[in-house]
C-alpha cells in the first residue's frame, strides 16, 4: 500500500488510529497471557530482536550502499535504509518523551506516567512507542519498498520483534501497534520520496546524454 494522495494517507492515518485504539482495549489482557520473560535467552528471541536493532540496519546499509556505488551512484539504496530506521527511532525517542508512560510493570496491570519535573529528557523506563520496533518497521518499509518481491521478509522480522517486546513485559500490546504503524507511516513516504527522487535523477542524466 502506498500513499498515493492526501485522502489515502488520512485514510491510512485514520486506520492507524482505530488499530491502536483496539491495542489499548486487549493490552490487559495480552499483558496477562501472553508472556515469556526467557524469551531473550533463546536464539530466536535474540534473533527477532535483533530486527529492532539499529547498528543492524547500519550494518545493512552499508552493504548495501558498497554494492551499489560503482554503478549507480552515490548508492541512494544504502542511504534509504539507514534513513527509514533512524528516523523511526528518533521518532520514538522524541514520542516517549512527550507522551511519558511508563513500560508495564511484571505484576500490577496499569498506565503508569512519569512527570515532566522528573528526568524531563530521559527516555529511560518510558515505554510508548516502543524504540526498538519503530526501528524495525522503519526498516522493514524501506526493504520492502527497494525489494518488492521479498516483501514479507522485513514484516516478518518486524513483527518477531515486536512478539519478544510483549513476551518480555517489556512494552505493552499498544507500544508495539503504535510503533508499528508509525515505522510504516514514516518508512513509506520516505521511501516513496527517495524512489522519486532518484527517478527523477535517472531522467535528468538520460535526457543529458
Amino acid at each position: 500500500m502506498t500513499l498515493d494522495s492526501p485522502s489515502r494517507w488520512w485514510r491510512v492515518f485514520a486506520l492507524a488510529v482505530v488499530v491502536v485504539a483496539a491495542a489499548h482495549f486487549a493490552d490487559e489482557a495480552v499483558w496477562r497471557a501472553v508472556r515469556d520473560p526467557r524469551v531473550n535467552e533463546r536464539d530466536w528471541g535474540r534473533f527477532l530482536r535483533s530486527a529492532g536493532y539499529f547498528p543492524l540496519w547500519i550494518a545493512l546499509a552499508v552493504a548495501l550502499w558498497l554494492h551499489d556505488r560503482p554503478g549507480r551512484g552515490w548508492g541512494w539504496r544504502g542511504g534509504l535504509l539507514f534513513l527509514a530506521p533512524a528516523a523511526g527511532g528518533i521518532a520514538a525517542e522524541l514520542l516517549k518523551l512527550l507522551v511519558r508512560r511508563l513500560r508495564p510493570d511484571e505484576t500490577t496491570f496499569g498506565y503508569l506516567f512519569r512527570s515532566f519535573s522528573q528526568d524531563p529528557f530521559s527516555t529511560r523506563g518510558l515505554g510508548l512507542p516502543s524504540s526498538h520496533v519503530l526501528v524495525a518497521f522503519g526498516g522493514a518499509t524501506a526493504l520492502a519498498r527497494l525489494f518488492p518481491k521479498a516483501w514479507a521478509v522485513g514484516y516478518i522480522l518486524a513483527a518477531g520483534c515486536a512478539l519478544t517486546r510483549v513476551l518480555t513485559t517489556q512494552h505493552y500490546l499498544s507500544d508495539v501497534v503504535a510503533a508499528a504503524a508509525l515505522g510504516w507511516l514514516i518508512g513509506d513516504p520516505l521511501s516513496r520520496w527517495m524512489l522519486g527522487r532518484r527517478g527523477r535523477a535517472r531522467e535528468h542524466t538520460l535526457a543529458r546524454t
